[in-house]
């Protein structure tokens, strides 16, 4: 029986609580100086002037690079932006124009980061103020088509939806809104930059090692070959960190200029617009249903701001598309230009925002005919992809609703609102469904056996603390025959085999199957070896005869004959065994719908007073294929439920409406749940086989677990006291008269 799929204890879990992690902060280099950005103070217009002549004589400081001074790049800096989700297009000291309030305008080096610190607040800075766009309600009049909409991502239509509305025993109309969030992992993003002659290598906290390394040669000029990206540990990431930001541009720049390492760590105030965040979207939803409760017309229309420099959309319609069976279907999603930070890829972009629209809107629906909002989705099953018309992959939802209705108790339910009660509060009941689709790219990895019967594994994947070290040791652990603690497995570096970025849920089901290839490849290789060796016991034996067992080359028509596999390296000269292998997807993704999908049930208990609002318990089941690693994956679905609660009833980010500055850009006043607004998280995962995804049968399932919380919870608010908010996040004054 082989370690894959066991819960098996996070390979780098000593080194984290132990400290011997290295973050891309704790790297330490000889002459290591520190910068730190300047942020523009308003949200549009021109600088007219920085005068750097005092902050040049402050005590420690090396270098102060600004618009007027900052060498020029190619291109101006934006050839960056041309690397698919790799580059942005970055505020690089290239211009004087300032497009939002917190943009990067200039980079202080000093010898400690006390002196960048203080030398950087000294900083004057004149402008040319220009009217600037924040008010959302206002601009959303301007709503615009995604100019980039070449695989039709703006508009779909099926079917007639007028027709189907007409003649509709139950119609929803109703308007969803959701605001900007911003992305606070404990870690803050950081780089540091190193140039030796014209080679440059960066610690970076990041979620793709390789789009770091394509998109700064490409703001340089200079070949790919000649950066070098390293990043062992990330503190988190969550779709900011799988971009590249001014900041580590900014760095080189710093680091070239000032003939020396520069470490540039993001304060965290600064995490609120330079580094990306969720945007805010307006979602009015029209649905219809027969009296049996069969969906005769949806129409979901997405408003979602972007930012002034680029084009960036959350596309909450496409889990519409997808989700449920409905003959006649009308999506469309529009962006309203505001000046704001460029938004980004925030954990299940468009499928977290979106399904708190749709399921909310099928819950009020369910209200209205008087059907279980669980029985209305079962009646609306999607037993195909509706919009690609393609058979799923695997699909497990149906028992997932099964299980999860099961465990939580849904049958005591009753349908009338206000009509529970739990410890002297109203309690409610809520549900809604839960959908990703399943990613796969091409990635590499390499394998080598070594001379005291060990293994080294390699891919220049990246682990955001998800779990990748240890599930990729377990995958190429079961491949070669060996133990896991025999088993070390490298990633985050440049220098390794490319991966691709770590997001939208795809690093275990690309990385994993390059890994098996790879050690499959090492271990035949051996075999081979050993086979033509006349000093091993293995000699002459048919190559299919022999297996690698817990370290032991042995036949498996007589494990009698067997040798340590060790041996034959030895043998050779101790010249260790290496193969490499890549992996990609292939023609099924043209055959079949990819999705993992899953149901969330949540209960609520809401003071009648004061209108608070606590989560008492959530219980959950995913369909998401094989899972490498229960222990893992666990952590990872409840992580995600945990910032599903988070985007229900706390978070917000609270843009002033004069000056662009984000009000609450701190930890203190950015809300987040902590453990006392956490209850019961109940996680199941049902078996699962998917023959078509990769060789392993495994779907990702980092993002899956925020999907539909939001609106599980709003179902349940609603359930519990009669009032339906439709504008994220639910906080108390939103139910008090």
């Amino acid at each position: 029986m082989g370690v894959t799929g066991t819960p098996l204890d996070r390979v780098d879990g000593i080194p984290k609580v132990t400290g011997r992690a290295r973050y891309t902060a704790d790297h330490a280099l000889p002459g290591l100086a520190h910068a730190v950005m300047v942020t523009s103070s308003i949200p549009r217009g021109e600088i007219a002037a920085i005068d750097t002549s005092a902050c040049e004589h402050m005590p420690g400081v090396r270098l102060v690079l600004t618009p007027f001074n900052a060498p020029r790049l190619p291109k101006g800096g934006k050839a960056a932006a041309d690397i698919p989700t790799a580059g942005h297009v970055m505020s690089l000291l290239q211009d004087t124009a300032v497009h939002y309030n917190n943009q990067p305008i200039a980079v202080v080096v000093a010898d400690t980061l006390e002196q960048a610190r203080d030398a950087a607040r000294c900083l004057p800075v004149q402008y040319r103020q220009a009217d600037a766009v924040l008010d959302f309600a206002q601009a959303r009049m301007q709503a615009r088509k995604p100019d980039e909409d070449e695989d039709g991502s703006a508009d779909s239509h099926r079917g007639d939806p007028d027709a189907g509305m007409r003649g509709a025993a139950a119609v929803i109309d109703a308007v969803y809104t959701t605001p900007m969030e911003n992305h606070n992992p404990m870690e803050p993003h950081a780089t540091i930059a190193a140039w030796d002659g014209d080679h440059l290598t960066l610690y970076d906290a990041t979620q793709y090692v390789t789009g770091v390394r394509k998109a700064v040669s490409a703001a340089f000029g200079i070949p790919a070959d000649r950066v070098r990206v390293i990043c062992p540990y990330v503190g988190g990431g969550f779709g900011c960190k799988g971009s590249v930001w001014s900041h580590v541009v900014l760095a080189a720049m710093a680091a070239r200029q000032a003939s020396r390492p520069v470490k540039l760590v993001v304060e965290r105030t600064q995490m609120f617009g330079p580094v990306g965040a969720r945007p805010m979207t307006e979602q009015h939803v029209v649905a219809a249903a027969a009296r049996d409760g069969a969906l005769s017309a949806i129409r979901h229309d997405v408003i979602a701001c972007t930012s002034t420099t680029e084009e960036w959309l959350e596309a909450c319609a496409l889990i519409t598309r997808r989700l449920y069976a409905c003959p006649n279907q009308q999506t469309s999603q529009r962006l309203v230009e505001l000046n704001i930070g460029p938004p980004t890829f925030m954990r299940a972009p468009g499928e977290a925002t979106g399904s708190f629209a749709l399921e909310c809107a099928l819950d009020e629906l369910s209200e209205q005919l008087g059907i279980d909002p669980v029985e209305l989705r079962l009646r609306n099953h999607a037993d195909s992809d509706p919009e690609r018309h393609l058979p799923f992959s695997s699909k497990s939802l149906r028992e997932c609703y099964r299980v999860a209705a099961e465990r939580f108790g849904w049958a005591r339910r009753n349908p009338t609102p206000r009509s529970m009660h739990a410890d002297g509060k109203l309690a409610g009941l809520g549900m809604a469904t839960a959908t990703y689709p399943t990613y796969r790219s091409a990635a590499s990895a390499m394998v080598r056996l070594l001379p005291d019967g060990t293994a080294l594994v390699r891919s220049g994947s990246q682990d955001l603390g998800t779990g990748t070290y240890t599930v990729m040791t377990q995958v190429a652990a079961d491949a070669l025959g060996l133990r896991p603690e025999c088993v070390r497995f490298e990633l985050g570096d440049t220098a390794f085999p490319e991966a691709p970025v770590s997001g939208g849920s795809q690093s275990v089901a690309s990385v994993a199957p390059a890994v098996q290839q790879a050690a499959e490849a090492a271990r035949l290789q051996l075999i081979r070896e050993a086979v033509a060796d006349s000093a091993s016991p293995l000699s002459g034996a048919p190559v299919e005869d022999v297996e690698i067992a817990d370290g032991w080359l042995q036949r498996r028509s007589d494990p009698a004959q067997r040798e340590p596999m060790s041996a034959p390296i030895r043998r050779a000269g101790a010249r260790a065994i290496e193969a490499r292998a890549s992996a990609r997807p292939g023609k099924e993704r043209r055959k079949y719908a990819m999705h993992a999908f899953g149901a969330v049930f949540a209960e609520v208990h809401v003071d009648p007073d004061l209108g608070e609002i606590r989560v008492h318990r959530i219980v959950a089941s995913y369909g998401v294929g094989r899972l490498l690693n229960r222990k893992t994956a666990h952590s990872q679905l409840m992580g995600g439920i945990v910032w599903g609660i988070g985007m229900a009833l706390h978070e917000k980010t609270e843009l002033d409406p004069v000056t662009g500055r984000v009000a609450n850009a701190n930890l203190a006043e950015y809300h987040m749940p902590v453990n006392a607004d956490v209850g019961t998280i109940d996680v199941t995962v049902v078996d699962e086989v998917d023959p078509h995804i990769n060789a392993l049968g495994t779907k990702g399932i980092g993002e899956i677990g925020i999907v539909g919380v939001a609106a599980a919870i709003a179902n349940a608010v609603y359930h519990a006291t009669g009032r339906r908010v439709r504008d994220l996040p639910i906080t108390l004054d939103k139910l008090l008269d």
